[in-house]
């Protein structure tokens, strides 16, 4: 079994992520969508420490250690992302009431966020998945498809995946990353997703077992599933 340390996984990969950002903070998330905007705006806005320390999911799932380091680095890209609902900043002094207001994490079912993103057509496509994808968090990536971490069974790091939602020809959900760890080194540009098709990773030695793990818990094993029950 790979370790809890290796450069390759966990907060490790996600401090090698940082650095990368740290080097150009201000550029863009994706170079050829200027829709995502910077990796850091004017300023940082961590997640309050005193706060971050007890922070779960609303569903009372555990933020995997990866999210926990990044929002310890910096909330402002998933908030742009809609992961704390509203858009303002509360920057009241630590302790003061309603002073975690601004980072209250706001899931949505996938069904939900889909029809966000694609409008109810094609996004209701994505309906019949919510009871088993109730949180789920919009991330950068993609121009028709769509890249959304989900809540679940986590994997032997605590990581929950990043699945690829795509309505190209014959809508389906397949996974895309094992963790937010790993989504986040690779759109920084940490590391490189080798092969093709969005579930890659599934063959790359050091992220199979993770992708699979997955795979078992999200699809009975395998990568995708297709969404069959198509707007009239």
């Amino acid at each position: 079994m790979t370790s809890p340390t290796s450069p390759d996984h966990g907060v490790a990969l996600t401090e090698r992520a940082i650095a990368a950002v740290e080097a150009d903070p201000h550029r863009l998330v994706l170079g050829h969508l200027e829709a995502a905007g910077p990796w850091v705006g004017v300023t940082r806005t961590p997640f309050p420490a005193e706060l971050l320390a007890t922070a779960a999911f609303p569903g009372g799932r555990p933020l995997p250690p990866s999210l926990r380091r990044w929002l310890g680095y910096d909330t402002g890209l998933l908030r742009r992302f809609g992961w704390f609902g509203a858009t303002t900043w509360y920057a009241e002094p630590a302790g003061a009431a309603g002073a975690d207001r601004g980072f209250e994490l706001t899931p949505r079912p996938l069904g939900e966020l889909a029809r966000a993103e694609f409008g109810d057509g094609w996004g209701s496509v994505y309906d019949a998945l919510s009871d088993r994808f109730d949180e789920c968090f919009l991330l950068p990536g993609g121009s028709d498809s769509r890249r959304v971490l989900a809540t679940g069974e986590p994997d032997a790091f605590g990581e929950y995946p990043v699945f690829a939602l795509d309505i190209d020809d014959l809508p389906c959900i397949e996974l895309m990353y094992p963790g937010f760890d790993v989504y986040l080194a690779d759109t920084a540009g940490v590391i490189s997703r080798r092969g093709s098709g969005y579930s890659a990773l599934s063959e790359d030695p050091r992220y199979a077992a993770r992708m699979h793990t997955h795979a078992r818990n999200a699809f009975g094993g395998a990568m995708a599933e297709e969404c069959l029950d198509l707007p009239s």
